[in-house]
């Protein structure tokens, strides 16, 4: 009895310090990381004054200057707002009103769909205006308050993915040590760190955006203010704008991709060691949902990131971004509702109940 407690508390321990070292190489890697790019990106010496311009707004781009395509555009971002704002929502109260859903799965899952509604809501209605209008012009300061927030919730939306792999990896490999691990004080605890760290992250970069004074130019390739895209118009060489970008993208892309990477390694040897197909099948299928949604949150970001590297054309990459930032957090609450049977019976509840 002593030894199997002795044991499990090993456990717990072990996987704990898993947890600790991943948030801390975060943390680690980041710091020093920012400050880097603060240096490196000092105006230059040799810098032409006549170049460069104090700006008090930027002139974000435009997906088509096409007039007749103007109220299509406005009509499909402003569906497709309301549908993630509306699918998400429903998540949220279908986990919050059914106390069957109240585990650390679906806390986790209605804490991204609220990131998937904050991250959309930092790009999409700012787009439709600006569709509606006619006009492409955000200051600077509200430039810096939209790339903001984009990080905040975009790094979330990252660590949140991370955490529920954890979550499925400590259910699926430890199933007996489950509620004494992903306790009600480390959900929220994790959730707490995740936000502390975007939020971090995010005063960072206003800390090396806030550097700059004078830009060389003030159309940004983007229907948002791309950090990327803000970067570049910065006064230093675009090869220190392409090693920002990719650090970061190493830490905010490579290091949770990692985390989630070693949780399936793990989840998958586990599976493999269970002897029947139908157990397999079991344990696999609480893991579906979440697969999909981080292939299809990699597999966008990613592909946007590449397609800047090896395309010119700033307009396709602008379409690309729409991907991630509008198409992604729009198909979330689908995926979840359709590939899972209890958030699916609770919505029909919830729906019925409405109608």
């Amino acid at each position: 009895m002593g030894e199997n407690s002795s044991s499990g508390l090993s456990g717990v321990l072990e996987l704990h310090s898993f947890l600790f070292g991943w948030f801390l190489s975060i943390c680690v890697v980041m710091v020093p990381g920012n400050l880097l790019i603060i240096l490196a990106l000092r105006c230059p010496i040799n810098t032409d004054p006549q170049n460069l311009t104090r700006v008090s707004e930027f002139h974000l781009m435009s997906l088509s200057d096409d007039p007749d395509l103007q109220p299509i555009l406005f009509g499909m971002f402003l569906s497709m707002y309301l549908i993630t704002v509306f699918g998400n929502l429903l998540i949220i109260l279908a986990v919050s009103s059914e106390s069957h859903l109240h585990t650390p799965m679906y806390f986790f899952l209605s804490n991204l769909s609220l990131a998937d509604i904050c991250f959309t809501s930092t790009t999409v209605p700012k787009m439709i205006v600006n569709i509606q209008t006619q006009s492409r012009a955000i200051s600077y300061v509200g430039c810096l308050t939209q790339m903001s927030f984009y990080l905040i919730f975009a790094c979330m939306d990252d660590m949140l993915l991370t955490v529920m792999a954890y979550d499925r990896f400590v259910a699926i490999c430890h199933p007996l040590r489950y509620p004494v691990i992903m306790n009600p004080r480390l959900c929220g605890f994790l959730v707490l760190v995740t936000f502390l760290i975007s939020l971090f992250e995010s005063q960072l970069h206003n800390l090396i955006a806030l550097q700059f004074t004078t830009f060389k130019d003030v159309e940004i390739s983007n229907f948002f203010c791309d950090p990327s895209q803000v970067l570049s118009l910065s006064c230093s060489h675009s090869f220190t704008n392409n090693l920002v970008m990719y650090f970061v993208g190493a830490i905010y892309g490579f290091l949770p991709l990692l985390g989630i990477l070693f949780s399936y390694y793990k989840i998958v040897s586990s599976i493999l060691r269970i002897p029947s197909s139908g157990g397999k099948y079991k344990a696999f299928s609480t893991c579906g949902s979440h697969l999909a949604v981080v292939c299809l949150f990699y597999a966008t970001a990613i592909g946007v990131y590449l397609g800047s590297a090896v395309s010119h054309s700033s307009r396709k990459g602008a379409v690309a971004s729409v991907m991630y930032t509008v198409v992604t957090p729009m198909l979330n609450p689908f995926i979840y509702s359709l590939r899972n049977r209890d958030i699916k019976s609770t919505l029909k509840r919830l729906l019925s109940r409405i109608v």
